[in-house]
């Protein structure tokens, strides 16, 4: 049976970042109809990454305003689109921004994921389909981010960057399997590839650099060194199985010498508290803070 809203617009709240550094305001935003090929999402919960962070400082890039930020997040499909096969109404699924065609070389190869269609493009705010964006306020576009804009209660995503996910994983935890666990621990797993028993060093140890650990110690690495600049994190890192740390700044010479989802988490804020989580980011206090769209 297809959705009461499917094939309408969908007013919902979204938390839009209008210039460089000013704090998110919600706002009611209209999210249009699925086209060919996307995914309407309902967003139950969502995480910031520091990739945010960057993006909403605009420094050091092409500022593209206004925006809905975030990528990491958990859902259930709302509708779907015109040839969309593999997913249907209630799905639950994570988006992820970079996606796979299924077709393009790099998707049928075993060494990348590149895809040609869907890889990460930061600069584009419009879906590939049409060149428009989903999302607007009062007739005035309102940019996508990464292809995933998940700082909205409802999100519309190219069905190659949406994931099926388990019925049972809770949403509230595996949100942050979208980006940053995901990245530390592939980057140990499925590139690194440490031996049972081996030694490993991790250079920094923020949200990505812990999954790394986390990699590390699933692989069976014996020795896992944790390297930050901040000794305040190692506490922290021994949960991830890092058995060694070395603070580069406490040294004269240079230094060139089964997953646990909740130890990433270190906060929860409201929907409505979505300013907080960028708080403690620029503070250093968080990892991984999770944002409840939902409001249960």
């Amino acid at each position: 049976m297809a959705s009461s809203t499917a094939g309408q617009v969908i007013k919902c709240k979204a938390a839009v970042a209008w210039g460089a550094g000013e704090p998110l305001k919600i706002e009611e935003v209209e999210v249009a109809p699925p086209q060919a090929m996307e995914v309407r999402i309902k967003v139950h919960y969502t995480a910031l990454c520091h990739t945010d962070l960057y993006f909403w400082e605009a420094k050091g890039q092409t500022p593209l305003f206004p925006r809905i930020l975030g990528h990491e997040a958990a859902g259930v499909v709302e509708s779907v689109g015109e040839g969309v096969t593999d997913l249907k109404e209630g799905d639950s699924v994570l988006p992820v921004f970079t996606g796979e065609c299924g077709e393009c070389r790099h998707c049928k190869s075993e060494e990348s994921n590149m895809c040609d269609l869907l890889r990460i493009n930061t600069d584009r705010g419009v879906m590939i389909n049409d060149g428009k964006s989903r999302f607007s306020i009062n007739g005035k576009p309102i940019y996508h981010f990464l292809g995933t804009s998940t700082f909205s209660e409802y999100t519309v995503v190219h069905v190659g960057c949406v994931a099926k996910i388990n019925p049972e994983a809770p949403l509230n935890k595996v949100c942050i399997l979208s980006c940053g666990v995901s990245t530390g621990m592939g980057a140990t797993l499925n590139v690194a590839k440490p031996k049972k028993d081996s030694t490993v060093a991790i250079f920094g140890l923020g949200g990505v650099g812990l999954a790394a650990a986390e990699g590390a110690r699933i692989a069976g690495a014996s020795r896992i060194i944790g390297i930050d600049l901040n000794s305040d994190r190692f506490e922290k890192a021994k949960l991830f199985g890092v058995t060694e740390f070395i603070n580069p700044l406490e040294h004269q010479k240079p230094i060139q010498q089964k997953l646990e989802l909740e130890k990433f988490i270190t906060h929860e804020v409201s929907f409505a508290d979505i300013n907080k989580a960028f708080d403690y980011m620029i503070k250093g206090e968080s990892l991984r803070c999770v944002i409840n769209m939902i409001g249960n």
